[in-house]
């Protein structure tokens, strides 16, 4: 069975771009929003994937899909589906290969406030 096609019927994944691909002017535009920081900061915090609806946010639903996709298309998450909940993945491992360090300087500078 193809990543594309699962059953018979059409795979719900999203593309994900290639990390390597990414420039570093793209991450920084995309964590430039405070909620989509935010997002990030959940996603590292809970070491674990979190479904989109988990993840309080103080936007309207179409506008968190809209800060999902950006950061989806910056590289930092990976988005899939369990059942009809959309789960997110923060893509560490792949980042912190291309850009080193740059997820935990924006985690420590989170903290602080």
């Amino acid at each position: 069975m193809t990543a594309a096609r699962r059953g018979g019927q059409q795979d719900r994944v999203p593309p994900h771009p290639d990390v390597r691909t990414i420039s570093l002017q793209q991450v920084l535009e995309a964590v430039v929003d405070p909620v989509r920081r935010r997002i990030v900061g959940e996603l590292y915090a809970a070491g674990e994937d979190l479904a989109c609806g988990t993840i309080e946010l103080p936007v309207s639903k179409s506008t968190a899909t809209h800060h999902f996709h950006v950061l989806r298309e910056a590289g930092l998450i990976r988005q899939y589906y369990v059942g009809t909940s959309r789960m997110n993945a923060l893509r560490r491992e792949e980042f912190d290969e291309a850009f080193p360090g740059l997820l935990r300087a924006l985690m420590v500078e989170r903290e602080r406030g």
